[in-house]
């Protein structure tokens, strides 16, 4: 299976989230969800300032094969985007867990984070769709 770092939460929509010390988290899709897309040629960024709940749809990743809707893994408000992908929306293949990361969220009800699935967890969902 592909890269997925053991120290990151997913959800079942294959987006990947680090929290942060400071209760601010980083999300990106995951390695599997960015290899079935295929080379990204565009990535729609949430606004900064946006207050969202969880499972909503939040951004668009555009590939050469498909459009591929984003959806927060958590509640909060939007208080960074990932800018560089507007001119290197490539960077979401080649990194996405690192400069392909899509948006940073505080967020608002931390309990959510049950929900999501362990690195584990997300490789045996992965398999098993």
């Amino acid at each position: 299976m592909s890269n997925t770092p053991e120290d990151l939460y997913y959800a079942t929509s294959h987006e990947w989230l680090k929290l942060g010390d400071d209760g601010v988290a980083t999300v990106g899709i995951s390695d599997f969800a960015q290899s079935e897309l295929g080379d990204v040629v565009y990535v729609e960024l949430p606004e900064t300032g946006s207050i969202i709940n969880a499972k909503d749809e939040i951004s668009v990743v555009e590939s050469v094969k498909t459009a591929s809707d984003i959806y927060s893994p958590v509640s909060g408000e939007i208080v960074e985007v990932n800018d560089s992908l507007d001119d290197s929306p490539e960077s979401v293949n080649s990194g996405p867990y690192n400069n392909g990361w899509l948006y940073k969220i505080k967020l608002s009800n931390e309990a959510e984070l049950d929900e999501l699935l362990s690195a584990e967890d997300y490789i045996d969902n992965c398999e098993s769709s």
